[in-house]
């Protein structure tokens, strides 16, 4: 008698003989006499009781051919054996015709689906090549009917599914501290711990970097100033030790002397040991400064993946208030205002300022200073984005100005917006966690199929009905890619799940990461809410108070499910704003097809991404930000909040600092600003003139409008998705 199943992808599953049933009965359907129920189960009757105790997928369907061949139903084998050769062919046609869209180059939606990503290289294809072969597999044995159906029929997405079978993680937040103290085994290599700046730097990017080889999302350091802070004084004595070898004096006394900042400051009224001191200071200072140019430099150009793309990275800073901590900022800043190679913005890593009321963020602040600066550099750079810690959501009752070690207990967030704070299992942090997976919600295809309802009450009310359904289905998806994840045993992740997940250090190599990764999130995205309440009441958030109410009562609904998912389960469910890139155009392309093209809701190439106010809304930064800003609190797996300026805002850093202010103003939780910024493809120069068509610098007119995609830049829009293209074109100021 059958009891368990092999099934294609090795797993072992119970026996359910409803399976058997299904598929002969679905193909007596198909032939002129229809179902026989009796037939149906006395084959499978006899399957079930003949077979071996253990059987594959494949030997099973062999008998199910073998005996409808002996029986009177003989046109029923035929379709049968008909159906499992269509549905190889169909997979192999499918292939096929991906594969030659890759090998030919082709600029679609499947080789532009991430614009980080260039496909074109070989290493870039092998990459789409295997991504567009698993996504298949997935589907056929990783994922159950009712889920699959819901993809299918564009109610959700499942992120990064070619992904899925590896049981790799999204991403996480590096506890660099640990690798500078201890150094780590990363392949066949081993690092000592740092002793000087210019070690700490390059093992910072080392650790994004082999990080970024066992993860499928991007890597970020919580709290850059202060992990760095102390290869500062380090390299500081080196440079006072070096001059006691010069000079034969003793300056040990000066080791540790206190300095009030590290600022490049002239030697020529300096005498005696206040020489010696600044001396030491300056030259600190440079090494500093040639270390965060080389950390940018190499985040640019290290690739990972295959050899197809630069680290998806991130760096939170901005509250370390010491002099090292300072110096690190203050030149990372320099440098990044200095830009990369011929003086080119530089895409990676994302920057992230942590801004704190008492730390950085009024004049009387210790870091003020830095504040003003890192607005000055964003307004010429994109970066840093402000991250808000005074937000009721992103403070901790434990932080405390004096704790040397108040990082821990600050939020810090990746660059395109991911967030991981609060934590069921564990301590509430960012650091040593990040994301395990997430999947995202289309909640304009639910809207349209009730458009049809004349009362809107009763169309609101079924709505939530709707939702509420898909709500359950996603997060049965999550946590059976959870169930699948946590099977993963630790020597399949070598640096993750020995140095940089909390508590990962307990575990012996054939351990499974259970333990670990319950301290993850599983994030609830969605797409889409202003066209969705475009087609339940006519208008969007942005232009209507009702449809702002609706959508924060859809939203808190959504918040309140997924916490009950959490309660429910134990695990760290969260609602996330979902960044779309690709999918943003691939559920609004089968909704058109589906329904027709429906003026506000599917008459664009794209969807509204989560719960922002259309690009293409005429409205104030104050307008958009008010609406906006009530959905941060919801929506704690993450969000952003984006303002577009016009003019050169290299001369206006005020304009910066006031969308920080209104941030602060509306406890939102992180923001960014985009503006005007050119980059000639050939030489790299830059500037903000509008319509610039010819690079004064080398004469070239392949020009290319520098942009954020996301929530990350792309060095050129030529390989953005046309939905993103499209969004791109409709973007207007916001004054």
């Amino acid at each position: 008698m059958i009891q368990t199943v092999i099934k294609r992808d090795g797993r072992i599953v119970g026996f359910n003989e409803d399976k058997i049933m299904a598929a002969i009965r679905k193909a007596m359907l198909h032939t002129d006499k229809g179902e026989d129920t009796a037939l149906i189960k006395r084959i499978t009757d006899f399957i079930t009781c003949k077979g071996s105790s253990q059987m594959s997928v494949e030997e099973i369907q062999d008998m199910v051919e073998m005996e409808l061949m002996k029986s009177t139903r003989k046109e029923v084998a035929k379709k049968y054996i008909a159906y499992r050769d269509q549905r190889s062919i169909a997979r192999k046609a499918k292939t096929k015709d991906i594969f030659l869209e890759i090998i030919e180059t082709k600029a679609n939606e499947v080789t532009r689906e991430n614009a980080n990503m260039n496909a074109d290289t070989p290493a870039g294809m092998m990459m789409k090549f295997a991504s567009e072969t698993t996504k298949p597999f997935v589907d056929d044995y990783l994922i159950n009917e009712e889920i699959k159906d819901a993809v299918r029929n564009n109610y959700i997405h499942i992120h990064d599914k070619d992904y899925y079978p590896t049981k790799s993680l999204t991403c996480v937040q590096h506890p660099l501290d640990k690798i500078l103290k201890n150094g780590f085994l990363a392949g066949h290599g081993e690092s000592r711990p740092a002793k000087r700046i210019e070690t700490a730097s390059m093992l910072a990017c080392i650790s994004l970097e082999t990080a970024q080889n066992e993860m499928h999302g991007g890597q970020a350091i919580p709290a850059f100033d202060f992990y760095l802070a102390p290869y500062v004084r380090k390299s500081f004595i080196e440079e006072i030790k070096e001059i006691e070898n010069l000079s034969g004096e003793d300056y040990s006394h000066l080791h540790y002397a206190e300095i009030k900042d590290f600022v490049h400051q002239d030697l020529s009224p300096l005498k005696g040991e206040e020489r010696v001191l600044h001396h030491a200071i300056n030259m600190t200072v440079r090494r500093v400064h040639q270390s965060m140019e080389a950390f940018i430099h190499n985040m640019n150009t290290i690739h990972s993946r295959g050899g197809n793309q630069v680290v998806f990275s991130s760096v939170n800073y901005g509250t370390d208030t010491s002099a090292e901590g300072r110096c690190i900022i203050r030149e990372l800043l320099t440098s990044t205002y200095e830009g990369v190679g011929n003086g080119g913005t530089a895409i990676f890593p994302i920057q992230i300022w942590k801004k704190k009321r008492g730390v950085n963020y009024l004049p009387e602040d210790a870091n003020y200073d830095l504040y003003q600066y890192a607005c000055k550099v964003s307004a010429k750079r994109f970066f840093p984005n402000f991250l808000n810690l005074d937000a009721p959501f992103n403070q901790h009752e434990k932080w405390n100005a004096k704790d040397p070690e108040r990082f821990q207990y600050e939020v810090a967030t990746m660059g395109c917006r991911t967030r991981v704070f609060e934590n069921r299992n564990g301590e509430k942090t960012s650091v040593g966690r990040g994301n395990l997976s997430f999947s995202t919600i289309n909640l304009v295809r639910i809207a349209i199929e009730l458009m049809q309802i004349e009362d809107k009450n009763v169309r609101i009310e079924k709505y939530f009905e709707k939702l509420n359904h898909v709500l359950d289905l996603t997060a049965e998806q999550l946590k059976n890619r959870f169930d699948f994840q946590k099977t993963a045993e630790a020597k399949q992740f070598p640096l993750l799940m020995s140095v940089l997940w909390n508590n990962s250090e307990s575990l012996q190599t054939n351990d499974s990461i259970e333990k670990v990764i319950i301290q993850g999130t599983l994030g609830v995205g969605f797409i889409g809410l202003a066209e969705a309440l475009v087609a339940l009441t006519g208008k969007h958030h942005g232009e209507s108070e009702e449809s702002q109410e609706l959508g924060l009562k859809i939203i808190t609904y959504i918040r309140d499910k997924v916490t009950g998912f959490a309660e429910e389960t134990g695990l760290n469910f969260s609602v996330l704003a979902t960044p779309a890139e690709g999918l943003s155009g691939k559920f609004t392309k089968k909704d058109k097809k589906d329904f027709g093209e429906i003026a506000g809701v599917t008459d664009k190439e794209y969807y509204t991404n989560s719960n922002h106010v259309p690009v293409y809304y005429k409205c104030s930064a104050h307008h958009k930000a008010k609406v906006e800003a009530p959905y941060h609190n919801l929506t704690r797996g993450g969000h952003i909040f984006y303002v577009e300026i016009d003019g050169d805002a290299t001369h206006n850093p005020e304009s910066i600092m006031n969308v920080v202010d209104l941030m602060d103003r509306l406890a939102m939780g992180y923001v960014s600003v985009n503006h005007n910024r050119n980059r000639c493809m050939d030489c790299g120069f830059e500037n903000a003139e509008e319509h610039l068509e010819k690079c004064p610098s080398c004469g070239s007119e392949d020009i290319d409008c520098l942009q954020r995609i996301t929530g990350y830049l792309v060095g050129t829009t030529n390989r953005w998705n046309g939905s993103k293209l499209a969004e791109l074109k409709d973007r207007v100021v916001h004054q």
